[in-house]
């Protein structure tokens, strides 16, 4: 018998009474459980982008002189690195930060390497002046999975004693295996403050130098080394290390009239919290009792912030566990019992919550499927599949953790909607058993023959569906990784599902289908030939019925294309995402005092406090809030200064609320937005990004000769950003004027006075600044004790005070700054900015409304952009995909979530072509013939029928999960057409007229193939509750339904269309094969 089967009916032969085959099953199931487990589990899939910041200063120098000296030599030295997709510079008064951005999947430790060895290689070449580069490599591991904040409402506990608390507590959490790194935001650090008394200072004839001088002299220990005395060796220490503040305050600064000056005698010492830089507060919201949060909702409650990362590969749900449990197990010991501990972030959480989810729909996929089967086949035919299905996804779920996946929304996605199509196999071996059991009786040889009778098409089908799936792991940039586990699981689960119904199917079939034994009473297939024959018959005798029934399939299609130009149907990357948290970004006018600044945010904190979903809000005022993926590549990590604060938002949990969180910050946007207007601060309401993070989702790029050129015409942009409708959270990276005031040196009265100029510059640093002379040597404290000198805030308020500063001269006398220096007033200097060696100025925004993707709102400016009427005599030019190749002219890219946008559609539409190419070969090289493959393929675009009218009775925008959607359908109904065609040409082989040959085969196919189509919709339905896969399920859902409708009546036509003058000839080219 084997020298007459194929493949299939030969593995089908091997494992069907095998001993072995049970335990395949058993195997598999506990390795799917093992990989369930072992595999770590997050929110959403690890982006491996290697992104590393070069740090240099050059003190001294103007924005202008840096970008000459550091930025454009360094700029050039990397660009020539291998593997480098962007290299972004930032430029300020004696500072640059360059961010070298590698090529996605690059490996970080190799780029890592090829950096260094560059910087290091050219080392000779850095001017006199300019420091070392410093190098931070920053990856998605740095974000924090886990946030604490501590905070009381308790008046005695400060910033200051929390700060203490918070690294207490963090020493002991960094001893978990897992734990990266932590950092604590807020609160004031210990510190030995000095504050210098100017009079006192004039009176003794003492200045900051030689303060400074005496304490670092004063403030030395040395291991002088050993002397051996009676037969034993003694260690020898010299000097002292001051330990106390009592100690740094008796250090002798001078002596005047013969007494010693004691540093007491000239400034007032302070052991306590540093002078505040920034500050964080902790607000209840009115859902802050559902969260368990304690505490009286009104008023702000000074805090400190604990942010935890994770280790490369750990498991984030296991680390922000066992960081849980040691808080709780340190209460009452490090934690005292007045100051809370509030979890304001648990990525481990939503990433156990979101794949617990995920694997509780999978399991709903599953059962769906299998009660499906029972409906349509019986309850024995369903057994079968009920086994087939685990068995695939277990499997599958082990290739994905070799293949170091993460458990996380995209990978159990990938494997929800590939239940919908690994059942196929399983159903149509599983059916052509049941009829030929039916027909023909129970027994081995039979389910061998039923097995081999469709397995060549199978494997066919099944190959046509990977060929569908595979080119989507080629789509580039971001949105490559993260979109990545889809083709890859789907399609291993697709070779998982074929080798099953070769192998475990046939054995189920033949130990539960056989007890049935004996011949039908009744051909399930003839009950539908009559149905089927009525409805297709006609077509096929008449051909003018036949033309217009497929003129009118064609009108439907166009029809349904048609809603996306009247934008019914609208197209945007990815769909917001429903999350618990947001943030509200504030920049305030430069020169704002932090004072100000804290005002505003506790002005928008009591707005946030009305807001019934908001159960908790931090404001941090003067740095950063933790980041999330988005702030690492929009670098909000190094936010900081007077002018700038952030506000932690977090909602209920999105069971807990109608809402989603985007039209929750829609409706906050207003509000948030009329309280900053009255501060003249720009605000952005910034959500969770659903894909890959860009630096704004409207992004204008501005390149030119020019930068105040080019600044100007980034006015107009960003005034027609603010002009059209649904643009929100309009910025640009210009800095207002601040002023600044020049106190230039008289280099001949300073010469004469005996003054240097580095002597009057750093007298000033100290008096405005302040600076370190040392470390008080305390060996308990958690973080450095800096001896810090300062002038008190009163006398460093004012220019005029400010000129009364005294200067030490080589002379040994005081010389007062007034008479070496005039002062001029001036502006700032504003910030430079790159972007691959060229000069750029940025224009951002974002979208809501309406039309809430950015295609719409690009295309509307585009017209405005392009009408504006620039001085230089020609029009601006505008680029999508490339900058300008020179910069001799004034043109603008547009960027932000554009770019990825025409990147991620580019890339599918070429997959998609693949696709088609792919397919056709692979049919044309089995039905030897290349009119066939284009007949069978005629249904892929007829998926759109259902598609797209789907994606306007939901509201849904057409995204890239839809268009994956789109692109597995052609697969999946190309198999369909397959099963069609091949047993239809089975029958003319056998002798049968083309006629009834086409109903034939619509009718005994009829089953699977609806079934299948069932199959997929029962499969998809779970992911129509998902934000992000919405799109896909409508797509596999709406169009599968089209599709399969359409697909049992327009092959029959089109194939007799093409074929009927050529029975006889046909029939030649098709030699049965085996």
């Amino acid at each position: 018998m084997s020298g007459r089967i194929g493949i299939s009916g030969r593995i089908a032969h091997a494992f069907i009474q095998s001993k072995l085959t049970p335990l395949i099953v058993i195997a598999s199931l506990l390795l799917g459980l093992f990989a369930v487990v072992a595999t770590p589990r997050e929110e959403e899939p690890q982006i491996v982008v290697p992104m590393i910041d070069v740090t240099v200063s050059y003190p001294g120098a103007s924005a202008k002189e840096v970008e000459e000296r550091v930025t454009r030599p360094m700029e050039k030295l990397l660009w020539e690195i291998r593997g480098v997709e962007y290299v972004y510079s930032i430029v300020k008064p004696g500072f640059n930060l360059t961010i070298v951005r590698f090529y996605v999947g690059e490996s970080m430790e190799e780029s890592l390497v090829k950096l260094y060895n560059k910087l290091m290689s050219n080392y000779d070449r850095i001017p006199p002046g300019v420091s070392q580069p410093m190098v931070k490599a920053r990856s998605i591991d740095d974000v924090p999975v886990l946030t604490l904040t501590l905070w009381s409402e308790s008046p005695r506990i400060s910033g200051y004693e929390l700060r203490r608390v918070a690294l207490e507590l963090c020493t002991e959490i960094k001893k978990d295996r897992n734990v990266a790194e932590f950092t604590v935001i807020g609160g004031q650090r210990r510190q030995a403050r000095v504050v210098l008394d100017p009079a006192r200072l004039k009176a003794y004839g003492v200045s900051a130098f030689q303060i400074m001088d005496a304490l670092g002299k004063s403030n030395y220990s040395l291991p002088s080394g050993t002397y051996p005395s009676q037969n034993r060796e003694i260690l020898v220490d010299t000097g002292g290390l001051l330990s106390s503040i009592d100690e740094v305050g008796r250090v002798v600064v001078n002596v005047h009239d013969g007494r010693p000056v004691y540093l007491k005698d000239v400034a007032v010492l302070e052991d306590g919290p540093e002078e505040p830089g920034n500050y964080v507060f902790m607000g209840v919201g009115p859902a802050g009792p559902r969260k368990g949060i304690p505490g009286s909702p009104a008023g702000h409650s000074e805090a400190v912030t604990i942010a935890v990362a994770k280790k490369k590969g750990a498991n984030a749900s296991v680390v922000a566990r066992e960081a849980l449990a040691k808080v709780d197990a340190l209460r009452g010991r490090i934690i005292p019992s007045d100051v809370t501990v509030t979890v304001t972030r648990n990525y481990g959480e939503t990433a156990k919550e979101k794949s617990d989810e995920l694997l509780e729909h999978m399991l709903i996929a599953t059962i769906s499927v299998i009660i499906l089967i029972a409906l349509a086949l019986g309850v024995r035919e369903a057994a079968v599949v009920a086994v087939a299905v685990p068995v695939t996804l277990a499997l599958t779920l082990l290739i994905n953790y070799l293949y170091g996946y993460t458990l996380n929304r995209v990978t159990l996605f990938a494997l929800i909607f590939s239940i919908g199509i690994l059942v196929d196999d399983a159903i149509v071996v599983v059916e052509n058993i049941h009829r030929h059991f039916k027909h023909h009786g129970a027994g081995v040889d039979q389910a061998v023959r039923a097995v081999d009778e469709v397995g060549n098409p199978t494997i066919l089908a099944t190959w046509t569906v990977i060929a569908a799936l595979l080119p989507m792991a080629f789509v580039s940039g971001l949105m490559g990784p993260y979109m990545r586990p889809i083709p890859v699981g789907a399609s291993a689960a697709m070779l998982f599902s074929l080798l099953v119904a070769f192998i475990v199917s046939p054995w189920m079939s033949y130990r539960i289908l056989g007890k049935a034994g004996g011949t039908a009473r009744h051909r399930p297939e003839k009950d539908l030939y009559p149905l089927y024959e009525k409805i297709v018959a006609p077509f096929l005798d008449s051909a003018k019925k036949r033309r217009l029934a497929l003129a009118g399939v064609a009108g439907l299609l166009l029809i349904a294309m048609a809603l996306v130009p009247l934008k019914l149907v609208t197209v945007k990357m990815l769909p917001f995402d429903n999350k618990s948290e947001m943030q509200v970004i504030i920049d305030m006018p430069e020169g704002s005092t932090l004072e100000k600044t804290a005002a505003l945010a506790q002005e928008m904190g009591g707005f946030l406090k009305r807001v019934p979903e908001v159960t908790d809000y931090q404001l941090y005022v003067g740095t950063a809030a933790p980041f999330n993926f988005n702030g690492l590549v929009r670098h909000y990590f190094l936010r900081a200064g007077a002018n700038v604060a952030d506000i932690q938002v977090n909602l209920v949990s999105k069971d807990e609320r109608r809402e989603q969180s985007h039209d929750i910050a829609k409706r906050l946007r207003p509000g948030l937005k009329e309280i900053g207007d009255r501060y003249g601060a720009r605000i952005k309401v910034a959500e969770i990004p659903p894909g890959p993070p860009v630096l704004s989702t409207l992004v204008a790029e501005v390149y030119g000769p020019d930068a105040n050129r080019r600044i100007e015409i980034a006015r107009q942009i960003r005034d027609i950003f603010e002009q059209t409708p649904g643009v929100v959270d309009v910025d640009w990276y210009v800095e207002a004027d601040q002023k600044k005031l020049l106190f230039e040196a008289n280099r001949t009265k300073a010469a004469e006075s005996g003054v240097s100029i580095e002597a009057l510059s750093q007298s000033m640093r100290i008096a405005l600044s302040g600076a370190v002379a040392g470390l008080v040597h305390l060996e308990k404290e958690k973080e450095p004790v800096d001896i810090f000198l300062r002038m008190p805030l009163e006398d460093r308020a004012t220019p005029s005070t400010l000129q009364s500063l005294n200067v030490p001269s080589r002379l040994g006398s005081q010389v007062p700054l007034a008479e070496l220096v005039s002062v001029r007033e001036g502006v700032g200097e504003k910030t430079i900015y790159h972007k691959n060696l060229k000069n750029v100025t940025y224009v951002i925004g974002d979208v809501a409304g309406s039309e809430e993707s950015p295609v719409y709102a690009i295309l509307k400016m585009k017209d405005a952009v392009r009408n504006l009427k620039l001085p230089e005599g020609y029009e601006l030019k505008q680029y999508d995909a490339v900058q300008p190749w020179l910069e001799e002219t004034y043109a603008m890219k547009w960027d932000g979530e554009w770019q990825i946008t025409i990147e991620v559609f580019r890339d599918l539409g070429i997959a998609f072509a693949a696709v088609l190419v792919i397919i056709y070969i692979l049919v044309v090289a089995w039905f030897r013939n290349f009119v066939t493959p284009l007949v069978i393929m005629a249904p892929i675009p007829l998926t759109l029928v259902g598609i797209l009218p789907g994606h306007w009775i939901f509201g849904a925008f057409f995204t890239a999960t839809s268009m994956i959607g789109f692109i597995a359908l052609s697969g999946i109904i190309v198999r369909n057409s397959i099963l069609l065609v091949d047993f239809a040409e089975q029958q003319r082989r056998e002798g049968e007229g083309l006629r009834h040959a086409l109903l034939t085969a619509g009718a005994v196919r009829f089953r699977p193939i609806v079934l299948t189509a069932a199959a997929v919709v029962a499969g998809s339905f779970v992911m129509l509750f998902d934000p992000i896969f919405q799109g896909l399920a409508i797509a596999m859902m709406f169009g599968a339904v089209a599709a399969t409708g359409l697909t049992l009546v327009v092959i029959p036509l089109l194939y007799y269309e093409f074929f009927r003058n050529q029975e006889s000839a046909d029939m030649n080219q098709h030699p049965r094969r085996s």
